[in-house]
Formats: C-alpha cells, sequence, structure tokens
C-alpha cells in the first residue's frame, strides 16, 4: 500500500488531520490499535475552546457540539466560602463549550468514514521504519491478519504519549521534559441535576474541587486526593461530604444523585522534543500532555494538526519544505504558553502537601489579584477560552 500521509493513531489529533488534509486533496490512511466501538465509548471528558467549535463548525463536523453541547460564557472561581464569576464573553467575547470528547471523536469517525477514509482499526504490531528518509514505512498486521506495509511521504504521529511514535526517536536524540504533580483528581460521574450554570473550580482548606456537567442529568465532579488514592475504598457518603465541604460557604451546596463512575486521575505535564524526526511528526498528546485544570489537552492537539496541515499542504502544492522545517517552532509557541497556564491554574488552586500557613494565604491573594482585577480576569478568560490558532 501507498498513501500521502500516514496517520498512527485515531484521537483527536488524527482525526482532525485526516479531515483537514482531505480537503486540502491530500490522500491519508489512519492506523489504530483500537476499535472503533472502544474508542467511542471510552468515556473522557471534553472542554472545547471557541476557536476549536469555529474549526469544527467550519469543517462540517460541529453540528452536534452546537446543539447539544452546553456553551459557558464564564466560570467561577470560588474561595474563602465566596463566588467570584470570570465574565468570559464581556471580558474576551469568546466561549467555551461542553462537549465530551467521546462524542467529538464519534462525530468526527463518522464524518471521515461517510467520506470514504481510510481507516484501519483493530491494527496490531505496528512499527514505524525508515523515517529518516524520504520514504518512511508504517508496517502494520490488519485487523483480519494479514500483513500490510504502508509506504508514505510523510508519517504524522498522533497516538497519545503511550504510543510508539514517540519512542520510535531514538532516546539519545529525543529529550522529554516531565513534571510529576504531588496529588491527583478523584473524578465522579453522577446521577444528579445541575448545580451550578457554569463550572466551579473551588480552592479550600481541604484542598480543590471541580464541579462541572456532562448533560442536565449526569454530573462530573472532582477533588484533589493522593495520587495513589484507591477510588473504590470510598462509599458514596463519604465522596459527597468531602466535595460539599470544599464548596461549602453562602449557602451553597452541591445537588446530590447515584455515583455511578469513580477513580482517580493522575496529574502531568510533558513536552517531548524534537517534534519532528525526519519525516515523522509529532502531534497531541504523543507530543505533550498537560493537567487537566486548564482543559486544554484536546484543543492544543487541534492546534498542533491545523499547523502540520497547512504545513502539508504548501508541501504537496509547490514543493515548499518550509513550513514543515518550522513546524516544530510553531507548535511549540502554543505549548508552551499552554503548559504555563495549566500550571498556572494548578499551582494557583490546589493545596501542595506540604504547603505552609504562608503558601496558603500567598495562594488567596492571587486569587483575590486574578478576581479583583480586570488585567487579572481577562488574562485568564483569554488563556481559557483560547488564543488565536496560528497556521
Amino acid at each position: 500500500m501507498r498513501t500521502q500521509v500516514g496517520i498512527v493513531g485515531a484521537g483527536p489529533a488524527g482525526l482532525v488531520l485526516s479531515l483537514l488534509l482531505a480537503e486540502c486533496g491530500i490522500d491519508s490512511v489512519i492506523v489504530e490499535t483500537r476499535s472503533r466501538a472502544a474508542i467511542e465509548e471510552t468515556i473522557r471528558a471534553g472542554v472545547l475552546e471557541q476557536g476549536t467549535v469555529d474549526l469544527l463548525v467550519d469543517h462540517g463536523v460541529g453540528g452536534r457540539a452546537l446543539a447539544e453541547g452546553a456553551k459557558h460564557d464564564g466560570v467561577e472561581l470560588r474561595y474563602g466560602g465566596t463566588g467570584h464569576r470570570i465574565d468570559f464573553a464581556g471580558l474576551v467575547g469568546r466561549s467555551v463549550w461542553l462537549y465530551p470528547q467521546h462524542e467529538v471523536l464519534k462525530d468526527l469517525i463518522a464524518a471521515r468514514v461517510a467520506a470514504g477514509a481510510d481507516i484501519r482499526f483493530e491494527a496490531a504490531d505496528v512499527s514505524l521504519r525508515d523515517v529518516t528518509t524520504d520514504s518512511p514505512v508504517i508496517a502494520f498486521t490488519g485487523s483480519d491478519g494479514t500483513p500490510v506495509e504502508l509506504g508514505c511521504d510523510v508519517i504524522a504521529g498522533c497516538d497519545g504519549s503511550a504510543g510508539i511514535s514517540r519512542h520510535t526517536i531514538p532516546e539519545s536524540e529525543r529529550t522529554d521534559l516531565f513534571r510529576a504533580y504531588p496529588f491527583g483528581w478523584f473524578g465522579i460521574l453522577a446521577e444528579a441535576p445541575r448545580s451550578a450554570p457554569e463550572l466551579i473550580y473551588a480552592h479550600s482548606q481541604r484542598g480543590f474541587a471541580l464541579i462541572s456537567t456532562r448533560t442536565p442529568d449526569v454530573q462530573r465532579m472532582y477533588f484533589q486526593c493522593d495520587p495513589e488514592e484507591d477510588a473504590d475504598a470510598w462509599s458514596d457518603d463519604r465522596i459527597w461530604q468531602e466535595l460539599q465541604a470544599r464548596v461549602a460557604g453562602d449557602g451553597f451546596r452541591l445537588a446530590e444523585g447515584r455515583i455511578f463512575q469513580r477513580g482517580v486521575v493522575p496529574m502531568r505535564s510533558h513536552v517531548c522534543t524534537p517534534m519532528r524526526y525526519g519525516r515523522l511528526f509529532l502531534a497531541g498528546d504523543a507530543a505533550h500532555t498537560v493537567p487537566p485544570t486548564g482543559a486544554k489537552g484536546l484543543n492544543l492537539a487541534v492546534s498542533d494538526v491545523l499547523v502540520l496541515a497547512n504545513a502539508l499542504d504548501a508541501f504537496y502544492a509547490d514543493g515548499s519544505t518550509e513550513r514543515l522545517a518550522r513546524y516544530e517552532e510553531v507548535a511549540l509557541r502554543r505549548v508552551w504558553r499552554t503548559q504555563h497556564f495549566s500550571w498556572w491554574m494548578t499551582s494557583m488552586l490546589h493545596t501542595a502537601p506540604d504547603a505552609s500557613p504562608f503558601d496558603v494565604r500567598r495562594q488567596l491573594g492571587e486569587l483575590e489579584s486574578v478576581t479583583s482585577s480586570v488585567a487579572g480576569s481577562t488574562y485568564l478568560a483569554e488563556a481559557y477560552t483560547g488564543w488565536p490558532f496560528e497556521s
């Protein structure tokens, strides 16, 4: 087999890249180890930046996000028992949409399949060869057991932090920058009505909590915990007591209900360089991850592949390699801005295990600075709703 661009991974990065390339008349094949059902049934939260929603709508796959997603024009920062709203729409004229990542993937897969895209689900034994030559190869075993060698001009590694693409770059030529946070998120899904019209980010003496939503009848909530915490050891009553304590004040209470999913999410940051190695280009979680505090993972993947798609369009239009050569430089500008914002939100709202009374008072001073200042609130609103995409 042969194609122009071989894409490893049918997550947000790989599927959006395939969509963008098709509209440029560039052929691609996606190689994915999971089944379509496994991708679509893995429940993951999602906050979409304004630019991500605009891109999906512009390319014909954003209709359901607009119709079924929840548009939020602000968030509440809650501390000292009082809520303080950050007015995104009023400050920067932009919003975010709560629309789960697996629903985004359903929309993208359906659109690509309807368009006749070649997506090889349930591939096994995937490996990348000759990536430093002009003829790289994706080798894999198809779902029917047939060995396949897919020749490409370019390979896009969009297979996440645990995929093979990043590890194809030799350790001697790869730098992995990590930061592991000393806490995790205890997350639940509960059958309950919404407790608030917008997301609540809460700082308390007991630690951080996030009050989010999935649908009018299903709510997503998190609280800071030890990363080794056993989620199954917590009763429903204990979970609700902890969440209520972290958001308590001015008469506010969460609406409770049956908890039907729970788990602990580690908090890590990672950036891999180079993002380009020969004809292999990393995008999305294959190149970087961020803690979920800033709600940036999917959006950063979309930013990467928009830059890459435009560079490939120029390459196939006239043979120009300038934009491909600058892919990492352009992509990393947003990556590091996003890493800073995610770190800033995390450090401002979470209580470190060794935090002193000084540290806690400093956090409260920082929160007061943000919520009482137009400049501080505007920075949060601008970063949270998303900076304009570079292309």
